[in-house]
């Protein structure tokens, strides 16, 4: 029984040729032989331990607890080390000619760089993003629409996680119910190719504050002078200082972006319009935690402008004026009435 099994088993899959070509109901499968199932299997082993290889070395940089911005780099250079000699290692099992390699390697890329173009440009565009320095992870950006802080970055996708909106740029999509800049708590991945495409906004590379404005309407019976004081009082109180900022990274400020040294001090600007005064205040914070300023400013403000007597201007209407109005007063009882 067992022989006989066999016999229909030899006559199903066969092994023939000086090269061993498997055979299948007499059927030849063309480039299937004992050599390329070898190759296959020697593939696979090497593939998982190259991948093996680069988990080990991830591991051990983060557990080194190195700075987050170190530990992007080398986690980066791993991933790109284990990528070549992945390439290079499934190349030499493969080809053993270079004649046969060069042709392959003409085939495939021409196949690939036809079908596979939204892939290609998102890989340069991570190769840009590694030379030309456009973020890092931690940084806070704007890419593709999407405002938030880099949490990951691969060889074709970026992920960040999404922060809201303030109320001035609620339209812009895509829309978020978070009204300030805050987590969302979604996590968005964007393609690389989008830096060659669309502008990419960092609020964090080289400078981690952002200058911010803050809008206040008074009326025009209200003392400006006071105002504007209690103002600057609040906004001093609770932003960055130019002192804390250090003399080094002053003088490299004012030398690669021409930024003068009091632009840095909060000041209020005066505007005129047809209902108040607004007092509009300019100052630079951190680049994290802005609504929170806001809000301790805000709360500043009121207790201030409470103890001065200024009120904070609306857009109400004043009647200051109307015509004279005649109300004659006429008795039922009177003949006269209709």
């Amino acid at each position: 029984m067992l022989a006989a099994q066999e016999a229909v088993m030899n006559n199903i899959v066969q092994l023939v040729g000086p090269q061993h070509t498997l055979q299948i109901l007499g059927l030849k499968l063309v480039g299937f032989n004992a050599e390329t199932a070898k190759k296959l299997l020697v593939s696979v082993i090497f593939v998982f331990l190259v991948w093996l290889f680069g988990r080990l070395l991830k591991r051990v940089t983060k557990s080194a607890r190195a700075d987050e911005r170190r530990a992007f780099w080398i986690h980066q250079a791993i991933s790109i080390t284990v990528a070549i000699v992945g390439i290079v290692g499934l190349l030499s099992i493969w080809f053993d000619q270079p004649s046969r390699l060069a042709t392959a390697a003409g085939l495939v890329t021409a196949g690939l760089a036809f079908a596979l173009q939204q892939v290609i440009t998102a890989f340069a565009g991570y190769l840009l993003i590694l030379r030309g320095k456009t973020f890092n992870v931690g940084d806070r950006i704007t890419m593709g629409g999407i405002r938030g802080d880099v949490v990951g970055l691969g060889f074709l996708q970026t992920v960040i996680m999404e922060m809201g909106q303030p109320p001035e740029a609620r339209s812009a999509e895509p829309a978020t119910w978070v009204q300030a800049r805050q987590y969302s708590g979604r996590i968005v991945t964007i393609s690389n190719a989008k830096i060659f495409s669309e502008p990419v906004y960092n609020y964090t590379r080289d400078f981690p504050f952002i200058w911010e404005e803050m809008h206040i309407p008074i009326s025009y019976s209200s003392d400006r002078g006071r105002a504007e004081a209690i103002l600057l009082n609040a906004v001093r109180a609770h932003t960055q200082k130019t002192t804390e900022l250090g003399e080094e990274a002053l003088t490299e400020l004012e030398r690669r972006y021409f930024v003068k040294r009091e632009e840095f001090e909060p000041k209020v600007y005066l505007r005129l319009t047809d209902n108040w005064i607004e007092l509009s205040v300019r100052f630079i914070a951190n680049d994290h935690g802005v609504r929170e300023v806001k809000n301790l400013i805000s709360r500043d403000l009121m207790a201030g402008f409470g103890q001065a007597g200024i009120g904070i201007a609306s857009g109400t209407y004043e009647v200051v004026g109307m015509p004279p109005l005649r109300v004659q007063l006429v008795s039922p009882a009177d003949p006269k009435t209709p």
